[in-house]
């Protein structure tokens, strides 16, 4: 059950019928549109900060077990790729900075990786491997007005519930008390490609 805005409720109805929803009521109340939806629980992992974000904070969700149902059918995959590690070692500043324009990355500067961890989202479909424990090459010679000022985005962390809604076939969640790391199931890159 959702309670909504009136001007939000298309959104919302939208979205969860995207997800194999079917809607089974929907009445006003107050300038509040309530709505009742029936939506397999494969359907509603990562929905919750989509909901938020619709409303713009303001709806009401609630969620309860119904029971079981039939098979609704496949659920519609992500439409972007995976930024995937190709070296393992230790996240750089320098190497985040420039993959940042490209991508939402899911770790930040000094945290270790290894290959085949999958390390951000891509903005474009198809996976890309990319060195992230590369450091910037140093000389002795300085040039004035040379050296770029290397301001880094935050990391999106990710939720158990928000990393199995991303993950592909081909891809794994490792859950250790420390982190959450999605990887590849296959980790080297020339076997990926087989």
């Amino acid at each position: 059950m959702a309670e909504v805005r009136e001007a939000c409720a298309g959104s919302v109805i939208e979205k969860l019928s995207a997800r194999k929803g079917r809607l089974l009521m929907m009445e006003q109340r107050a300038g509040q549109a309530v709505l009742q939806f029936v939506v397999p629980s494969r359907g509603l992992f990562g929905y919750r900060s989509e909901f938020l974000t619709d409303t713009r904070g303001e709806g009401v969700l609630h969620r309860t077990v119904r029971g079981y149902e039939p098979f609704a059918g496949e659920l519609p995959r992500r439409g972007v790729g995976a930024i995937i590690a190709s070296e393992s070692g230790v996240a750089t500043g320098y190497s985040i900075f420039h993959i940042q324009e490209r991508a939402t990355l899911f770790i930040g500067a000094g945290e270790p990786i290894y290959e085949g961890q999958v390390v951000g989202e891509n903005r474009r479909p198809g996976d890309m491997n990319v060195n992230l424990a590369r450091a910037k090459k140093l000389t002795n010679i300085r040039a004035a007005g040379r050296d770029e000022n290397t301001i880094l985005t935050p990391p999106r962390r990710l939720t158990i519930e928000s990393a199995l809604e991303w993950i592909e076939e081909d891809e794994l969640l490792e859950v250790t008390p420390a982190s959450l790391r999605l990887r590849k199931r296959e980790l080297v890159a020339s076997r990926r490609k087989r």
